[in-house]
């Protein structure tokens, strides 16, 4: 009996390989959340262990909604919906984290378009990916069942900004991260420089990145039309007659002949 893609990845994600990339990646994720308030945060997709990407989060609230995919026993306090149809109310939901979720899923654009519906005004949104044009992506294309387990695709960075700015969001921070090949087995370290701080000097070679974008609100204001009362205009100047009623006598009738009487 082969296991699921879901079992995979949660296992992958417990080597230490995967343990050196969830260590980064919660750093990263609480420096992204340091600065994001507010009564509800929600993680679209399980990554790791339960909510420990979001456990630093300053917001009131905090849940995590396993895709539909998911069949992990870790996933049991979460809650569970159709990411392409979340069942959650329009405009109640202050931040949301997708860690990797769009690369597992068969239509990001409706991921995102949900967000875009639940995350109310000035909601943040942070995202994580893998780059294609990377170590990472070179693996994953050559991979079986896809690398990390059971990704679907890889989505660039550009391509994502795109998307986020078609649905009204402004991009606020990008980190890239993973300046490390995907193989080896050391154990995760808290200062590896080869991780993270390789974006000064090589930046071309990161195997992951973030995205932090809030969802922007435009306001119409509507403009009162200054009513005021319109004046006829007087077009050229005034015509006088050629002929006065007063005795006197036109001088294109006298030249006819004609006699104009008052």
């Amino acid at each position: 009996m082969t296991s699921s893609p879901s079992n995979d990845l949660h296992a992958w994600l417990r080597s230490p390989l995967g343990q050196r990339v969830y260590a980064l990646e919660r750093k990263l994720a609480s420096e992204a959340l340091a600065q994001v308030f507010g009564w509800q945060l929600l993680q679209i997709g399980l990554w790791g262990e339960d909510d420990g990407l979001i456990a630093e989060a300053r917001t009131q609230w905090r849940s995590v909604l396993a895709w539909h995919g998911d069949r992990s026993e870790s996933a049991r306090s979460t809650i569970r919906s159709r990411t392409d149809s979340l069942a959650i109310a329009s405009d109640s939901v202050d931040a949301v984290m997708l860690p990797h979720t769009l690369e597992y899923e068969p239509e990001p654009h409706e991921i995102l378009r949900e967000v875009g519906r639940i995350l109310s005004g000035e909601g943040h949104l942070i995202i994580f990916g893998f780059r294609p044009l990377s170590s990472w992506g070179v693996r994953h294309l050559f991979a079986r069942d896809g690398f990390p387990p059971g990704l679907e695709r890889m989505i660039g960075e550009g391509r994502l900004r795109d998307w986020l700015k078609l649905l009204g969001f402004e991009i606020v921070d990008a980190q890239r991260y993973l300046f490390t090949l995907p193989w080896g087995s050391a154990a995760p370290s808290s200062q590896n420089f080869f991780e993270r701080s390789g974006k000064h000097l090589w930046p071309l070679f990161a195997g992951g990145y973030s995205i932090k974008a809030r969802k922007r609100v435009y306001t119409l204001t509507p403009i009162r039309p200054r009513w005021r009362k319109l004046r006829p205009k007087v077009v050229g100047g005034l015509i006088e007659p050629t002929a006065r009623l007063d005795g006197h006598v036109d001088r294109d009738a006298r030249e006819k002949g004609v006699m104009i009487r008052g």
